[in-house]
């Protein structure tokens, strides 16, 4: 691997915790408790980026910073569900899986349902771009 191959994924990592973070102190200053989940590499453990909650509803969010589409496969929200569904005492309808996208100075959230996750084949993607509404407001 050349060094330039080690900078640029430097690069690409760090854009993706500046958004992580920042996403944590929007929710903060929206009423909620978020804490990003530092993985150190890209895993198969069912960690999400970043977890929150307010009231009795608990969050788990997929973040991705991209400059105007972003594609979420099935695997990537494979882990969200598997980490909702580890709090077996809540009832689906308190937990929320949202994929955050960080176009710049735009967000966009998306909330994956159960019912739309379970639909969704192993191949299937989501697919948000800049100019799409969200469906989740924080």
């Amino acid at each position: 691997m050349s060094r330039r191959d080690i900078r640029d994924i430097r690069l690409w990592r760090r854009r993706g915790f500046y958004s992580e973070r920042v996403l944590v102190q929007l929710l903060a200053r929206k009423g909620y408790r978020a804490v990003r989940i530092p993985v150190s590499n890209p895993s198969k453990a069912s960690l999400p980026d970043v977890f929150a909650s307010r009231g009795s509803h608990i969050y788990a969010f997929e973040v991705k910073n991209q400059d105007y589409y972003v594609y979420i496969e099935k695997k990537q929200l494979d882990k969200l569900f598997n980490f909702l569904d580890m709090f077996s005492l809540y009832p689906w309808e308190l937990k929320h899986a949202v994929i955050a996208c960080h176009f710049g100075k735009r967000w966009i959230f998306k909330e994956v349902k159960k019912d739309e996750y379970d639909k969704l084949a192993e191949k299937d993607v989501i697919r948000i771009v800049k100019r799409s509404r969200s469906n989740w407001q924080p």
